[in-house]
């Protein structure tokens, strides 16, 4: 039986870098991110649907992020009916990468995990977290970011505290050696507690 961790942490908080330190140490990842890039990609599994609900958001055979957002913006019932499409697609695809890898640790990273439930099905948590006032300077040096961007994020993701007092293990990413030091322990601890 694998160990199924979750990763999740807000915007900025290190949460891609962190997943790549689990695979530089063998540790399969599932990137729920990356998989929703490639339903909306051209020849997509959720382009016909997303195309046949939202005409417009389909744009030179892929689904328009952008677009997406524009009509989640003006319709507050869009999100739901894109979630109906694209959530199905993403847990099968889930489901087909648990059925591929019997490795003793498997790594979820969810942006959104505890706001969609995942940890119902995951044995842990992982969040990574840095200071709010780190985590703004981060995000800000992203091109085409503003802070007014910023808070709307924010304001549609669980608070960092909340997240921290649910998850079962908490690393600081402020310094790239002291969090790659925090993976390789976590890997172990995980580890040998699965073999005891």
């Amino acid at each position: 039986m694998s160990h199924f961790l979750g990763l999740t942490g807000s915007i900025g908080m290190g949460k891609s870098t962190t997943a790549q330190m689990f695979r530089d140490e063998g540790v399969p990842v599932w990137d729920a991110d990356a998989v929703v890039h490639a339903l909306y990609a051209k020849g997509g599994a959720a382009v016909p649907a997303i195309a046949s609900t939202f005409p417009d958001a389909v744009v030179d055979e892929a689904v328009s992020r952008e677009v997406l957002k524009t009509i989640i913006a003006a319709d507050p019932t869009a999100l739901k009916n894109i979630e109906r499409i694209v959530h199905p697609l993403v847990a099968a695809h889930r489901q087909s990468f648990i059925d591929d890898h019997d490795d003793p640790l498997v790594l979820f990273d969810i942006p959104l995990l505890f706001e969609t439930g995942a940890e119902a099905w995951l044995d842990s948590v992982l969040v990574v977290s840095v200071p709010a006032d780190v985590q703004r300077e981060r995000v800000l040096a992203r091109p085409g970011m503003t802070a007014a961007q910023l808070d709307t994020i924010l304001s549609r993701q669980m608070p960092d505290a909340e997240k921290r007092a649910r998850a079962d293990y908490v690393i600081e990413t402020l310094a790239l050696d002291d969090t790659r030091d925090a993976v390789r322990k976590l890997i172990a601890t995980i580890k040998e507690a699965e073999n005891a």
